[in-house]
């Protein structure tokens, strides 16, 4: 058991068996883990005192999991997992637009779930540290001079295709949706822009080199928008636009 980071997780889900099944994967993990059947419950849980991370089901009894996150972040600004059943599409975009860090589709193995849970916390702690550059394989990023370089050569960005890197790079780990990103970058009246979207994502995936596309950095998240990942592993699948 690896106890080395005692991270306080709170689980939140009306399912009695799952419940005990994440508690017993998390708990092996070295995680120390709070219960919550309701978002009710969930609530007054993080009142009385706010969790590292929060594993929340959309598919609460009494109170719609996106309300329940709102209700979260007016308390602390803990990162939030969402657990959502296949098919309920829109419930998970939504939750994203209200500031989930990320999502799990049932059924999902444990490995998974840990995965993604490190991933969010590993998100989380960076925030907290100021970044002026970033590196991923042979590239990179420059934050602070707004350049990309690959293997110390420039790689030419027009303003707009830095601008989606940055906030890919920036987000890392988190799934980022197609509406959320047209909008940070070519402003409300874009969110409907989905394919403006996709063309801008095939020119930094080809532009950064075919090698760095196929180790998985860029993903796409079919149907809901992209994420950057950090470390994709030696195993991870090439993703289309």
């Amino acid at each position: 058991m690896n106890t080395e980071r005692r991270h306080d997780i709170l689980l939140v889900d009306d399912e009695a068996q799952l419940r005990r099944l994440l508690r017993f994967t998390l708990e092996e993990a070295g995680y120390r883990v709070r219960e919550a059947e309701s978002g009710r419950v969930a609530l007054g849980e993080v009142a009385l005192e706010c969790p590292d991370l929060v594993i929340l089901d959309l598919g609460l009894p009494d109170t719609p999991g996106t309300e329940v996150l709102r209700a979260l972040r007016q308390i602390c600004s803990v990162p939030v997992l969402i657990l959502s059943i296949l098919g309920h599409e829109e419930s998970k975009i939504a939750a994203l637009d209200a500031g989930a860090d990320d999502y799990l589709t049932k059924p999902f193995s444990g490995g998974e779930l840990l995965a993604r849970l490190r991933a969010v916390l590993r998100r989380a702690n960076l925030e907290q540290a100021a970044e002026s550059s970033f590196e991923f394989g042979p590239i990179h990023v420059d934050l602070e001079r707004s350049r990309v370089l690959r293997d110390g050569r420039m790689i030419k960005l027009t303003t707009m295709e830095f601008r989606l890197l940055r906030l890919l790079v920036t987000n890392r780990d988190k799934v980022l949706t197609h509406r959320y990103i047209l909008r940070e970058i070519w402003g409300p009246q874009s969110t409907g822009n989905t394919n403006y979207l996709r063309i801008y994502m095939m020119r930094i995936r080809k532009k950064l080199g075919q090698d760095v596309d196929s180790a998985g950095h860029f993903q796409t998240e079919s149907g809901v928008g992209y994420r950057f990942v950090s470390d994709p592993g030696p195993a991870a699948p090439a993703t289309g636009a």
